[in-house]
């Protein structure tokens, strides 16, 4: 696994703060100039109804300003931004350290919502109630049990009546953030996953799996494939009202997905934070802890020739921060907490516009 994809356990929170408390700050900006500006990003799907509904209610407040968002999946949307094509991106993978090499305008992570990678099934007759052991949906994502009456199963669904029927899984076929923190999790809990599959925002699953685009592309197979399970977003699941496993955590619990217990694992880790703000919690140790959540961030450029497109991106960043929190528990999101949400403040603080370069340390 990639040094840059574990948490974080030398740095602390006082050094980010004092860090990120050195940079100068912008006022909003309200329309920009005399005419208009369009900016452009790219990315994740998981974050994407969140990020819509933030430019929606951002342009009925500034006119002159078009914002548009191909959602293209995390991997797809980093290579974007890579490559210089777009004006930010949005991933819940972050990027790796090379990929942050390549970026000669450098990066800046901006934490932008917390969700969990939930596993939502179709079990003929079971509306609820399921539970998954660590090792069992591990064994079960790598194709080693097969049917939902396996006696693994059975052992921690006693009272449920589980079919005699293959598990068909469905997964991602775009490189996918979601995919990231799934498979991040899974070489966490298993040394098998991790020596096999590994972490990546594309895998090679097994070879009965179902691949469909978008968590909502994966939501719906799901909602309509007897037998299936599949991970994606949590509020993707909870909008279609999906049966969502309750999965074992470190501290040996099973725990249904929620937002009070998807939160409760950055509540308990904000204090790993690392100064660039990318946090990894692959498997958070806390009691009632859901052992699967993530952070999806907003990339900007570290610097922006173009002086309007800049100031306008770092108020519409701070705008979704701010009041555009407010929307995350409407879609099914989970709100930043307060400190998490005041660091990334500070981090769009130091993006360079024409007014000069801001310190920042990686």
């Amino acid at each position: 696994m990639n040094s840059n994809h574990k948490i974080a356990i030398t740095t602390a929170t006082g050094l980010l703060l004092a860090t990120l408390n050195a940079s100068a700050t912008e006022p909003p900006i309200g329309n920009i100039g005399q005419g208009y500006v369009t900016l452009s990003g790219s990315g994740s799907t998981f974050i994407a109804p969140l990020v819509k509904q933030w430019i929606d209610d951002y342009q009925k407040l500034h006119q002159k300003v078009n914002i548009g968002y191909d959602v293209v999946g995390s991997g797809e949307g980093v290579r974007r931004f890579v490559a210089g094509t777009v004006d930010f991106a949005a991933s819940d993978g972050g990027m790796t350290d090379a990929q942050v090499a390549e970026v000669s305008r450098g990066a800046r992570f901006i934490p932008a919502t917390i969700g969990g990678v939930v596993l939502a099934y179709n079990i003929q007759g079971i509306k609820a109630g399921l539970k998954l052991g660590r090792d069992v949906y591990a064994d079960i994502f790598s194709g080693k049990i097969q049917t939902w009456d396996d006696h693994r199963i059975k052992a921690t669904n006693p009272g449920l009546p589980l079919p005699h029927e293959n598990i068909v899984l469905v997964v991602r076929q775009d490189s996918s953030g979601t995919t990231f923190a799934f498979t991040n999790h899974l070489s966490a809990v298993s040394r098998e996953w991790r020596q096999g599959p590994g972490v990546g925002t594309d895998i090679d699953w097994p070879g009965n799996a179902m691949a469909a685009k978008g968590n909502e592309g994966v939501a719906a197979r799901v909602k309509i494939s007897e037998g299936s399970i599949g991970y994606m977003e949590y509020g993707f699941a909870k909008r279609l009202n999906l049966p969502m496993a309750a999965l074992q955590n470190l501290a040996g619990q099973f725990v249904a997905p929620d937002a009070t217990n998807i939160a409760k694992v950055f509540d308990d880790e904000v204090n790993q934070m690392p100064v660039d703000l990318r946090l990894f919690v692959p498997d958070p140790s806390g009691q009632g802890d859901y052992p699967i959540a993530s952070f999806s961030w907003l990339i900007l450029y570290g610097d922006y020739t173009d002086t309007a497109k800049g100031s306008t991106l770092k108020d519409f960043v701070r705008f979704g921060l701010s009041q555009g929190q407010k929307e995350s528990s409407r879609l099914g999101y989970v709100p930043l907490p307060e400190i998490v949400s005041g660091l990334a403040q500070k981090a769009v603080d130091t993006v360079q516009t024409s007014h000069g370069k801001v310190p920042y340390e990686r």
